[in-house]
């Protein structure tokens, strides 16, 4: 089938996320995705001039829709938005393994500099700043905060994955996430003044 749109870029990426839902970020090539739009790979290249382009284009859309996940539905407080956040973020690396892959395995190491202006990052730091204007946080421990927030869900969704807790039922791996998000937390307020 021809391609007809006119936003060839986004046709690529909505390819490659087609691509990479399943197969995580080795199933996205630009000869696979320049099929599935219809065009000759030379076509992708006045957009994406490699693989890791595209890829990086595609972790971009799927950072921007794991953040909309995250900060759906706000919570009037600070504690109760935080705890939202770590569970989206736990659900989606469980029911999106592929696309996980694509936003922390691509073709290179995430760079912190960049991983910090990500809109996954900038929901969590948002959400911290919130509980250093409620005063349950010291503003001199909200970036500390925010790589322990991080570390907590993002290993414990490996562990989900990829380690000794693949074998449990959804259920409770849940139970467990939810245990360790809420360990955290109040780690971090008792780090801060009054609980929000």
């Amino acid at each position: 089938m021809a391609y007809h749109h006119g936003d060839l870029a986004t046709a690529l990426v909505d390819a490659s996320l087609e691509l990479s839902r399943d197969g995580g970020p080795a199933a996205v090539t630009i000869r696979e995705a320049t099929r599935r739009v219809g065009v000759s790979p030379n076509a992708a290249y006045r957009h994406f001039p490699n693989r890791a382009a595209l890829l990086d284009a595609t972790a971009a859309a799927i950072q921007q829709g794991l953040a909309a996940a995250m900060t759906e539905d706000p919570d009037p407080s600070p504690i109760a938005r935080l705890h939202r956040i770590g569970a989206a973020y736990v659900a989606f690396a469980l029911d999106e393994p592929g696309w996980f892959a694509v936003v922390f395995f691509g073709i290179r190491p995430p760079d912190p500099a960049r991983v910090e202006l990500a809109p996954a990052f900038l929901a969590l730091s948002a959400a911290l700043e919130d509980l250093v204007a409620a005063g349950a946080l010291p503003a001199d421990g909200r970036d500390d905060a925010a790589w322990a927030c991080w570390a907590t869900v993002h290993g414990f969704a490996e562990l989900c994955l990829r380690g000794p807790l693949a074998g449990l039922d959804r259920a409770e791996q849940r139970r467990r996430g939810d245990a360790a998000i809420r360990a955290v937390i109040a780690g971090i307020a008792r780090t801060g003044g009054s609980a929000a």
